[in-house]
């Protein structure tokens, strides 16, 4: 009998102890701690168990990974590593995935967590292999995305001694991590592996284990430790005094906005039924999109520098911003006003400015209670102006969408992709031009999911967080929007696609430059220098290696060969002529 862990709050259900399987249960189920649905649950344990395949370290170490709900170690096999490896292939209940270059390896791991709150890993040979990994273990740490990093070591007594290979990696992995330790002696296998895991969960960050060559092969007699138990419930909330507190302000203020961000979109239901009892607009973080479908009367766009104009207005005018789960990003743009925050982390409180209230705990269960003590509004005068807002900011959009100008206008693609792309697609973005039309002019539902490199903004993130996220769902559409620069950072995985069968559709807005850069050129007043890119045939190179490529260059074109990529059950890569010039004048 197998059991499941609760992203949101820790609590494991167990089939042997409920007497019913997970699976049996309806799909309106919620956690009973913290009131997370369903969806938020992710399988710990197989349903055999589990057990080492042998009393070797490597064994033991793997096999307590997986007892902890490690499903995924993403990576490139060498030779300090050996030992691990072997013990992967021999372990059916764990899926060690090749990439061809570390980095990918990182950003699929970050992405895993940022897709479903759980732990996935990496694992690389020293050195090179190590460094390699630093760009998406950045990622994770700056988006506190819960990783495990597994670095193969030269031997213990050559540690010290310059051995080829040979880095000081507890040094090197030092400043991002959470937890950071080598494994000296067989005994702390199990302590360690279940350290790390404890404090990249609980904290939100990459754990570093660095596992010396010659130990992996060692006798060890660890029993492996389960899940449940062995770390705390993080149903953190605060007391009702406070929580009437912040009611009390709401129910005073004229003109609030609720500011949804990342933290929000475990209590999605919740956000809607406070914003439709309190008759407030719905304003988003770029990392919030999906809070909320944008058809929603009450939803005005994504605030900052991807924002509406309409959620720019809402926010200004405002005599309270409710702010859910939002990290205040400088991209994001909140401003000073009279303000109630709620946040899983204290530091997160009037991290930018003082708060009239400050709420520590889950959004999921803090906002059903809040939603006990505040008055049910109606203000018709406030939906009227909201109304009038976004459907002037819909029309403007709308009229950006030159279906006829060639190159082919961004705008027109994310216009296309939007009409496209299933209901429950889950979108992944690189960073640059594709990104910024995306945030600005997607409209997204609730039932959808977007994927991003968000503190960090590294480039070569989109096609890594896609390859994960077809693993994961393979039943699901999976949408990588990317540019000619990003994918061109990491475009070897697009082989990673074509090797385990995910049939990942990848849009490639190619304008032959680096947009984003040369516009911040034009409005810093430097000429345009280095941002031109020599063209590639991208479609050419997705046939090479053994996927499906469209070039598309004739607006007219657009929608059929995007709908007959998305037909397609194999890797495609759609390249698209579009132009990297910024609000041209629709036609």
């Amino acid at each position: 009998m197998a059991e499941y862990r609760c992203t949101v709050c820790n609590y494991v259900y167990s089939e042997k102890e409920e007497k019913k399987r997970f699976s049996e249960l309806p799909d309106d189920w919620r956690c009973p701690v913290c009131n997370a649905p369903k969806s938020l649950f992710v399988k710990l344990t197989p349903e055999k168990g589990v057990k080492p395949v042998s009393n070797t370290v490597a064994d033991v170490f793997i096999a307590q990974m997986i007892e902890w709900g490690v499903k995924y170690v993403f990576g490139i096999p060498g030779t300090s590593a050996l030992g691990l490896v072997d013990a992967l292939r021999k372990n059916k209940d764990i899926r060690y995935i090749q990439v061809r270059h570390e980095q990918t390896a990182a950003f699929m791991a970050s992405a895993y967590a940022k897709l479903t709150g759980h732990i996935a890993a990496c694992l690389t040979v020293a050195g090179p292999g190590a460094t390699n990994l630093a760009t998406g273990l950045y990622d994770a740490k700056l988006d506190r995305a819960p990783v495990l990093a597994i670095t193969g070591q030269v031997e213990r007594n050559r540690i010290g001694t310059g051995a080829s290979q040979e880095i000081d990696q507890h040094a090197f992995f030092e400043p991002f991590s959470v937890f950071n330790m080598t494994l000296i002696f067989p005994d702390q296998t199990t302590n360690l592996v279940t350290s790390a895991i404890k404090h990249a969960l609980l904290l939100g960050g990459v754990a570093h284990i660095d596992v010396p060559r010659d130990i992996q092969s060692l006798e060890c007699k660890e029993k492996i430790k389960p899940f449940k138990d062995n770390i705390p419930n993080r149903s953190i909330t605060t007391d009702e005094k406070h929580l009437k507190r912040a009611a009390k302000i709401i129910n005073t203020s004229k003109k609030p906005v609720i500011i949804a961000g990342f933290g929000s979109l475990e209590a999605k239901e919740q956000v809607v039924r406070l914003a439709e009892k309190i008759d407030a607009p719905i304003v988003t973080t770029f990392r919030g999109k999906g809070v909320v479908d944008e058809n929603h009367p009450l939803y005005m766009g994504s605030h900052g520098t991807i924002g509406s104009t309409a959620a720019a207005e809402l926010v200004r005018d405002s005599d309270l911003l409710i702010v859910i789960g939002s990290s205040f990003s400088d991209l994001t743009q909140i401003p000073q006003k009279r303000m109630i925050q709620i946040d899983i982390d204290p530091m997160m409180i009037a991290r930018r400015y003082p708060v009239e209230s400050g709420i520590i705990g889950r959004s999921a269960i803090v906002i059903p209670k809040i939603l006990k003590f505040v008055d049910k509004k109606e203000r018709k005068d406030y939906r009227k102006k909201m109304s009038e807002l976004k459907s002037r900011w819909l029309k403007l959009l709308e009229a950006e969408a030159d279906p006829i100008s060639t190159p082919i206008r961004p705008q027109y693609i994310i216009s296309v992709l939007n009409r496209k792309l299933d209901d429950d697609a889950i979108i992944t973005l690189d960073v640059g031009e594709n990104g910024w039309w995306f945030g600005r002019n997607f409209q997204m539902k609730s039932t959808q999911r977007v994927l991003f490199s968000g503190y960090l903004g590294s480039m070569g993130f989109g096609l890594p967080a896609a390859l994960v996220a077809q693993l994961e769902y393979p039943e699901r559409q999976v949408a990588c929007i990317t540019g000619d620069g990003g994918f061109s950072m990491v475009m070897g995985d697009f082989l990673t696609a074509i090797k385990y069968d995910l049939p990942i559709k990848v849009f490639l807005f190619n304008n032959k430059n680096l947009a984003m850069i040369m516009q911040e050129q034009k409005v810093e007043n430097y000429p345009i220098w280095q941002t031109e890119l020599q063209d590639c045939d991208f479609a050419g190179f997705a046939e090479n290696c053994g996927g499906i490529g469209v070039k598309v260059d004739d607006p007219r074109e657009l929608e059929k060969v995007v709908d007959e990529a998305l037909k397609f059950d194999k890797p495609v890569l759609v390249d698209i002529d579009t132009d990297p010039r910024r609000f041209l004048s629709a036609t």
